[in-house]
């Protein structure tokens, strides 16, 4: 009897909750992937001012690419790949980097205009970039080169960092200096002060002997005592 009680709650249980849930199937296979991007060849890229994230910009697609990865956007959701045109896996955030491409980049581009100056970009072959990406970064390639190819365009914000942190030890020096001073010349003062004192106390003492008629005591010689 109490088999086929616990067989008839069993067979109930698998009719409300189905196997597949029970199972624990993975959420991101729901989760469609972005439509391939068709190339007639390797795509050629810019490298946006101020940033070494590189981006195509002859499609109506964002295509980025940065640290050796390929990243697009796509109803909403971030998809990334080792190549431009397949294999995109889900991202699950938004990339680091994108915080710092402005949303105007692509009318900077149509312009030839970075932040109000002339933009002299360079179009650089997919293959280049795939070999040199990160020797670039490490170099800081692009800042040299005519500080990305931008007209009156100062050194990013990087080259600056180090001289603001500097700035406050190169102030504290003269305090330093005064505090030395300062504990220097409390010992001296402090040694004067004993021997002030004492020199008082002395005086009054003979003054008020003098009053009460008391004789100060007489040396004597060594000659009178014979």
């Amino acid at each position: 009897m109490k088999k086929l009680l616990f067989g008839i709650l069993l067979l109930a249980f698998e009719i409300v909750v189905p196997i597949p849930t029970m199972a624990g199937i993975d959420v991101s296979v729901s989760i469609s992937l972005p439509p391939p991007i068709v190339f007639s060849a390797p795509p050629e890229m810019i490298v946006l001012p101020e940033t070494y994230v590189y981006v195509v910009p002859d499609v109506d697609v964002d295509i980025f690419f940065y640290n050796g990865w390929w990243w697009r956007q796509w109803e909403g959701r971030w998809y990334r790949s080792r190549d431009y045109n397949a294999r995109w896996v889900y991202y699950r955030k938004v990339p680091s980097f994108y915080r710092s491409i402005p949303p105007s980049w692509r009318n900077d581009y149509r312009d030839h205009r970075w932040r109000g100056h002339q933009w002299n970009y360079q179009r650089i072959p997919h293959q280049q970039v795939q070999q040199n990406w990160r020797g670039w970064e490490k170099t800081r390639h692009w800042e040299k080169q005519q500080t990305w190819g931008v007209q009156g365009l100062k050194q990013g914000t990087r080259g600056q960092q180090p001289s603001q942190t500097v700035q406050p030890g190169s102030q504290a020096k003269p305090r330093s200096r005064e505090a030395v001073k300062s504990q220097q010349s409390r010992p001296q003062s402090e040694k004067v002060k004993p021997q002030h004192s004492s020199s008082k106390h002395r005086e009054n003492v003979q003054k008020s002997k003098h009053r009460k008629g008391i004789p100060e005591p007489e040396t004597e010689d060594k000659h009178d005592r014979k």
